[in-house]
Parts: C-alpha cells; structure tokens; sequence
C-alpha cells in the first residue's frame, strides 16, 4: 500500500505539471502560444539619441535605419537629353524657386580678352538666354552650392567657369546676375578657360537648383547669332 500510494502522488505530480504547461499555451490543443511580436522600432523618431539609433538603425536593411527601407534621399532627376546650341531647357532656379528657362545662343573661341590671355590657350565663352517661365522670379543656380556651369572636354574632364583666366571675362552686354522677373528675360555669359583639345567636341553642362544636369554640345569653332557682339566685347575684332 506505501508503495502504491508514492506512485499515486507521483502520477498526480507529473499531471499537475502537465497541466501548467498547457496553461502557458493553447487551451484547446495544448500548443504553446507563440511569443509577442514587439512593436518595429521607429527609426525615423527625431528624439531618439544617437547612440540608440545607431544600435537599433544603422544597418537596417529591413526596415529602420539607412539600409533601403525608402528613407534615403532621393536621388536629384536626369536630364539625359543632350541639347544643341540654340535649344531651351527648362531648368529650376536657385535653392528650388521658379522655373527658368535657360537657351545657349552663341560661343566664341577667342585667344584674348581685352588685352588678357588665357592661361591654357583659348577662352571660349558663351552666350546665355534667360527667361522665368512661371509668376516666380528665378534665379540661375550658384556655383556654391549644387549648380553652376561647366565645360565637359572630351575625354570626360569637367572645367568650371572662371578657371584659369577666365575670371577676366567680362561682356558689356552678356553681363547679368539675380533674379530675372516673370515677362521679361536677360543676357549673360559664361567663360572657360581651355586647352585647344578641350574645345573638340565639348558640351556645356548646367546644373540647376534641383541638382539636375542640362547638357549641350558645343560646335568647334565660332556659331550663333551674336559672334560679331561677342567678339566686339572682346576686342578681338581687326
């Protein structure tokens, strides 16, 4: 009888366990229930510290942090249409305000500069159109922040405006700056200081406020409507 009864209390121990052990789950079948889910850490939370972001963010492949959930800047639009000299792109005016139409007329390879010479071997400069195209005033893109202009020589080497010597180019009448009104349009200029190689087959690049790239290919030697004025300015007539 003891030791039926040590058996009885020992059955009766191991059902009571069993039966904690289907209380942690499913009543119905006895699974244990599935662990809760925690909540997705929030990494786009302005508040959190560094030292928090980077253990839960950085790396983040999944959904928080740098690592392709979606979050990261987006990358500026392409212009891939390469334009001719004489063609208008519409591109946006400084820091993302108006649209301003941009329309290089002319270029000019010239050897000097009101008495300056280049410290390569030719200037080339080029005559600019702009006109707003909204009601909001618009200005070119400074080169100190994304924009500005560039001469792209063939081999791919990009040669920004006032390099070299041609800071000293300066035309009377393609010399303006700020903002253009709506209804109205101006002319400017734009210099590059170049190797004779540089001026086979360039482009001129303009990048606008969006960071956006306009490009035109420039001719070889001297085209456009305003050769004669440009070279007037110059002085590098007779």
């Amino acid at each position: 009888m003891r030791t039926r009864t040590a058996t009885g209390t020992a059955l009766l121990l191991i059902a009571a366990l069993s039966g904690c052990g289907t209380n942690s789950g499913d009543p119905a079948n006895g699974k244990p229930a599935a662990a809760k889910a925690s909540p997705a850490f929030d990494c786009s939370d302005t508040s959190l510290g560094q030292a928090e972001w980077v253990k839960n963010c950085a790396g983040d492949s999944e959904g928080g942090g740098t690592g392709g959930d979606g979050n990261e800047p987006a990358a500026p639009p392409v212009d891939e249409t390469v334009h001719v000299l004489g063609d208008p792109a519409l591109t946006v005016g400084d820091e993302g305000v108006g649209v301003l139409e941009m329309t290089p007329t002319s270029v000019v390879f010239a050897e000097e500069s009101d008495g300056d010479s280049p410290a390569k071997d030719i200037f080339a400069v080029v005559t600019v159109k702009k006109r707003p195209t909204t009601a909001a005033p618009a200005e070119e893109s400074s080169p100190m922040g994304p924009g500005g202009w560039q001469w792209k020589a063939p081999d791919g080497q990009a040669l920004d405006e006032g390099d070299g010597e041609s800071y000293n180019v300066v035309l009377g009448d393609f010399n303006t700056s700020g903002p253009v009104q709506p209804g109205s349009f101006v002319w400017d200029a734009v210099a590059f200081d170049l190797t004779a190689a540089q001026t086979k087959g360039g482009t001129l690049v303009y990048v606008d406020g969006e960071g956006t790239a306009h490009q035109w290919k420039m001719p070889e030697q001297d085209s456009g409507p305003q050769v004669a004025e440009v070279k007037k300015d110059l002085s590098t007539v007779g």
